[in-house]
């Protein structure tokens, strides 16, 4: 009887599977699920059990096809945000491109996150679950909630509070959570694409891919990649004047932005007026930095690594990374046009309640700098 070494076994060509194999595949072990029998990859999802995790996250249209247009990277980097603050997700910068978007984000713990819907010794009963619906608020309507109260209420009067709770855990199992966050984002998002483009079918080529990144060093150098798309692409020669990316949102004025990219290179969240803005700046020019080939063999007289020209680096290093005025107003151009008011703070502060007042806004509109000095002035955005 010849019997097959572990060795000879161990060496032996991995099974490729024809089209037809893999068409007539059963379902697996689960309801929807592929079976693959042994020999088939398949990639699966790191997540580590505890502590803090940061991921690099990248997803890209079917076929690669280019969508996106202003108003569809501005939409998706709304729905980006509010989706971040409802699944308890910290974004550190992101890029949204024409056929696709990178995403560098930290996922905490998620029992500690959920601590703070805990009910707290002295507090009024069910202020904890008070404070969960107050979040719900994020992404769901207020007659949603109102209806999912009425439920929760009925349970607890008839005495099945486990019913309530069951209920309530169904929206604690959607935080923390990478897979479900960039799940329901792009869910999200495409179902708006779709309605506002007359179109129907799937939008995303892939689910999504995510490598675990840890490590100041690791972080900072993902950031700068992700930044870095636009200027690679050729869109624009300065990282800091493509809007729907994370150093862009940041050098127009965002809190949220500096924030994040703060917590990537390991500083204080408040520190971006001072070191933060210079050295990412930078860290950016440096890492950015176009290669040329050498030799024939490498193409020569052809561009091999678009990025950021050096003449613009050795200025950047000269300035030791310090944004001019001027050029920060440049970066502000999107308020010349999409604002409301610009001038004096006490003019914008007018408009402000005048435009809260007439539409009915709850929300109050605060006047934000877009240059310092006794000549600067102040916009109201949309």
């Amino acid at each position: 009887m010849n019997v097959e070494s572990p060795q000879n076994k161990a060496s032996s060509p991995k099974k490729e599977w024809t089209p037809l194999e893999l068409a007539e595949m059963k379902t697996g072990k689960y309801l929807g699920q592929i079976h693959r029998p042994k020999g088939f990859a398949s990639r699966r999802r790191v997540k580590p059990e505890r502590g803090d995790v940061c991921y690099h996250v990248m997803s890209r249209t079917v076929n690669g096809e280019f969508l996106f247009g202003k108003t569809e990277k501005e939409a998706f980097r709304r729905m980006m945000w509010r989706m971040a603050k409802f699944s308890g997700v910290e974004i550190f910068t992101y890029v949204v491109m024409d056929n696709h978007f990178h995403i560098l984000l930290k996922v905490p713990e998620k029992g500690k996150w959920l601590r703070r819907f805990e009910q707290k010794v002295g507090e009024a009963a069910g202020a904890g679950e008070a404070r969960l619906l107050t979040h719900l608020s994020t992404v769901y309507s207020k007659a949603f909630l109102n209806q999912l109260g009425n439920e929760l209420r009925s349970f607890r009067e008839r005495g099945m509070d486990e019913a309530a709770e069951k209920v309530l855990q169904r929206f604690k199992d959607r935080f923390c959570d990478v897979s479900l966050f960039v799940k329901e984002l792009k869910e999200r998002f495409s179902r708006w694409f779709n309605k506002q483009n007359a179109r129907r079918g799937t939008l995303w080529m892939d689910r999504f891919k995510s490598v675990c990144v840890d490590g100041e060093a690791a972080l900072a150098t993902m950031a700068a990649y992700v930044d870095l798309n636009p200027v690679r692409a050729g869109i624009v020669d300065d990282p800091m004047l493509y809007e729907w990316s994370g150093y862009g949102e940041a050098a127009g004025g965002s809190k949220r932005a500096r924030r994040g990219l703060c917590k990537a290179l390991n500083l204080p969240q408040d520190s971006w007026e001072g070191r933060g803005l210079a050295r990412y700046r930078l860290f950016l020019f440096d890492e950015g930095v176009s290669v040329e080939p050498k030799t024939v063999s490498e193409g020569k007289g052809r561009q091999k690594r678009r990025g950021i020209k050096m003449a613009a680096r050795v200025k950047v290093i000269a300035q030791k990374g310090d944004m001019s005025p001027t050029l920060a107003l440049r970066n502000r151009v999107a308020s010349f046009t999409t604002g409301v008011a610009i001038g004096g703070e006490d003019f914008v502060k007018r408009v402000a309640a005048r435009y809260q007042k007439e539409f009915d806004r709850k929300k109050e509109r605060s006047p934000r700098p877009v240059s310092g000095g006794e000549r600067g002035f102040f916009v109201m955005r949309e």
